[in-house]
């Protein structure tokens, strides 16, 4: 880990991703929240009251805002070290939609965020890890998308973390000849706006095992899906 690390964490104005912010902030990280909205953006930065975060605008759907935030963070900083893929949808409609009636609209748009999203950013932002031969990129996703215990409903966001974990797994062999170090997690269920309410964790525990991986030495784990600092199944 290099002296003040830059982390860029993708749409963090709240739940999981805030704290993820707020957390790696306490270790000493320049962190950049985003968030599409930049009035939420903004506010979040507000909440967190540290001069380790930075705010910028960024819809990982829309190549232009991939774009300027690229440009913010050559001009800012010149390097990425840590990367955490954290923007997601869940759609209502996928809630209670059957597989065999689901609108492929639903399951398009899901994994245009889910997964294009992640997939965009990486493109973007690892040459420049490449350049420093040093990263961490750690993908949020979920249990639901564990292939061992698949079952029905909830298609599209079950789809989209599935394959998510998949880039994980391709990303991290194309990058295993640099110190660049790329895993997926589940965070749990936890109390954020996608979660509910009633979910059995606080979004700092869901937190806790993306921040860990950040961290990590140069000899650590690749390729792996994570909860709570533990490996688990595909």
């Amino acid at each position: 880990m290099h002296d003040k690390s830059v982390a860029l964490v993708t749409g963090s104005n709240k739940g999981i991703g805030l704290e993820i912010c707020r957390q790696l902030a306490k270790k000493n990280i320049t962190v950049i929240l985003t968030a599409r909205d930049h009035l939420k953006g903004e506010e979040a930065l507000k909440k967190l009251n540290t001069s380790n975060v930075y705010f910028h605008a960024l819809d990982i759907t829309n190549p232009d805002s991939i774009e300027d935030i690229y440009d913010f963070v050559l001009k800012k900083f010149g390097r990425i070290d840590i990367l955490i893929n954290n923007a997601g949808i869940f759609l209502n409609e996928d809630k209670t939609g059957n597989v065999l009636t689901l609108d492929i609209q639903h399951i398009r748009k899901t994994m245009e965020t889910n997964l294009y999203g992640a997939i965009r950013i990486c493109q973007k932002f690892v040459p420049l890890m490449q350049k420093h031969n040093f990263g961490r990129i750690i993908n949020i996703s979920s249990q639901l998308g564990q292939l061992s215990s698949m079952n029905k409903t909830f298609t599209a966001y079950k789809i989209s973390k599935t394959a998510l974990n998949a880039f994980t797994r391709i990303i991290a062999d194309e990058l295993k000849e640099y110190n660049i170090k790329v895993n997926s997690i589940c965070p749990g269920w936890c109390k954020t706006d996608l979660g509910g309410w009633d979910a059995e964790r606080d979004a700092s525990q869901g937190a806790d095992t993306a921040v860990w991986l950040a961290l990590q030495p140069d000899n650590s784990d690749s390729g792996f899906f994570f909860m709570d600092r533990k490996k688990i199944d595909w």
